[in-house]
């Protein structure tokens, strides 16, 4: 009986090993769809997230140069705004915890750099920084990301959230064979 039940412990501790599976790509858009519509009866807001490092950039040069930001013509604008309490910031604070709390429960969080066999993992990284940039610097001029322009710009039945989703996805899908390779 004792090798019986040592078995079972050993099962038991090799299946907690494991990660859980990823959930369900529908399944996780129709509970998106609920967060959004949450969102909107909760604060009155879609939801969004690439407003927020401009607010954190903000709070800082307001804290770190105060004359500066009072003398800028961009940051002055925002000087009234305690910028670190805003909406987006504690959203984005939230989907950060809520992103390690998902990953400490389903067996997943571990540092790692996920790749391909055909690229190293410096490539890996600078390739990353490099698209988030660029869609960082492009949620700027198109006044929005996917989540703020997009999604939320598509359930109020905005014209520009349908044109804004096109251009990533069309981008995307355009450029995809070019940088197959880093990804494959």
């Amino acid at each position: 009986m004792p090798d019986r039940q040592a078995d079972i412990y050993i099962n038991m501790k090799e299946n907690l090993k494991q990660p859980k599976p990823y959930m369900n790509p529908y399944l996780a858009g129709i509970v998106l769809g609920f967060v959004l519509l949450a969102s909107f009866y909760l604060t009155g807001r879609g939801l969004g997230a690439s407003g927020a490092t401009r607010s954190v950039v903000i709070g800082a040069v307001t804290s770190v140069t105060p004359e500066h930001a009072e003398n800028s013509g961009y940051f002055s604008k925002y000087l009234g705004d305690n910028q670190m309490k805003t909406w987006l910031v504690l959203e984005i604070a939230g989907v950060i915890i809520g992103g390690f709390l998902s990953g400490a429960w389903a067996g997943r969080l571990k540092i790692r750099v996920e790749h391909s066999p055909g690229i190293s993992k410096r490539k890996r990284i600078y390739m990353a920084t490099l698209g988030g940039l660029l869609f960082g610097f492009g949620s700027q001029l198109g006044r929005g990301c996917t989540s703020g322009a997009a999604l939320t710009g598509m359930s109020v039945m905005s014209l520009a959230g349908f044109v804004t989703m096109m251009a990533i996805f069309g981008t995307a899908f355009a450029l995809a064979y070019f940088f197959r390779k880093n990804w494959i």
